[in-house]
Parts: C-alpha cells; structure tokens; sequence
C-alpha cells in the first residue's frame, strides 16, 4: 500500500468529479491513493484528464498504437496501479491479448511494423533508459510508419506518461510490480 507524505482527502470531501475516479479505482484495484493526494488540487486533475481525452483518446495517432506504447511503459516500469487500468483499456482499444501476452517480444510477435516503430521509441523514452535516443536508425524506421506530426505526438504521449510514472513513484501514490526497477520507500 502507498504511503504518501502529502496527507490524503477523503472520498467525502472530494470534488465530485475525483470522488468519480476514486469510486472506480477502489472496485478496479482496491487502491485510490493518487486520488486522494491528486484532490488536493483539482486543476491537475482536470489537466491530466485533459491530456487523456485530447491527446492520449484523440490526437493524429490511432489510439491501439497509443494504447500499445503505454502499456510497454507501464509494464517496464513496474507500475501495477498503472498496469491494472491499462491491460483493461488496452483491451478495449483494441490490442489483442495476445499481444499484451508478448509484448516484451514485439519484435517478432504478433505486431504491425507500425506498432513495433512505436514499441521501439517506447523503450529509448522508458525511464530506465537514461541514455535513450532517438538516432537516425530509429528516425528512419518510425519515419516509414509515421509523419513527422505524429512521431511528434507519440514522442509527447510518452513523455507525460513517463514523467507522471516519476512523479507517481517519487511520490509513492502507486503499488508497484515486484518487477519494478524502482526501489520502494525504505529501499526495499
């Protein structure tokens, strides 16, 4: 269980639309502790639900390919909260099981080109790729698959994935995979 230093608002006194999100994280995962830190200041929540629906749902690039790359996130990571909500989503996009099932073979598994480009960028974004790049091999490969526009757009949609996955850890708002390379509160 997180244990944030930020002290945590109750359900009850929760903007309506937070109390909303907690309700369903709490039937999903048994844990809503990024919403009881996050009602603290409703307008960050506000923005980060913007991003989801402008961006992350809307946006040039089709939202399985999205969907696919925040998973590879997630997953690297180790971020069970994360991952609890985006295998369900992911799903409901579209991805197959299948392809959560091998996603850490996507190379040679059941993946388009165009998905394994994105899965590739995933893993130079992914923080435990400090020295990650976007090189002239990889530039040449996402650039058969996408327009400048949208390599744009999946390089943002990780970014703010990525910097939240940081913030979420430093923050200690989430329950992580025993995989997860990130040490615990404590160092364990």
């Amino acid at each position: 269980m997180p244990q944030p230093q930020l002290p945590r608002v109750a359900p009850e006194a929760m903007p309506e639309r937070i109390r909303q999100g907690w309700e369903r994280s709490m039937a999903l995962r048994g844990d809503a502790t990024w919403f009881e830190i996050m009602a603290h200041a409703p307008e960050l929540y506000d923005w980060y639900g913007e991003f989801y629906e402008r961006l992350f749902n809307g946006g040039r690039v089709e939202r399985v390919v999205k969907e696919l790359a925040r998973l590879r996130l997630s997953t690297t990571h180790g971020c069970r909260f994360c991952n609890q909500g985006n295998r369900p989503d992911a799903l409901a996009a579209g991805v197959k099981q299948e392809q959560i099932d091998r996603l850490d073979e996507y190379e040679s598994g059941p993946f388009s080109e165009r998905e394994r480009a994105a899965l590739a960028l995933a893993d130079q974004m992914v923080l435990t790729n400090p020295g990650g790049s976007l090189d002239e091999a990889l530039h040449e490969r996402l650039k058969r698959h996408f327009s400048p526009a949208e390599i744009m757009e999946l390089g943002m949609v990780m970014a703010v994935l990525t910097g939240m996955a940081k913030m979420l850890f430093t923050f200690d708002l989430v329950e992580k995979e025993e995989s997860c390379p990130f040490p615990t509160k404590g160092g364990n």
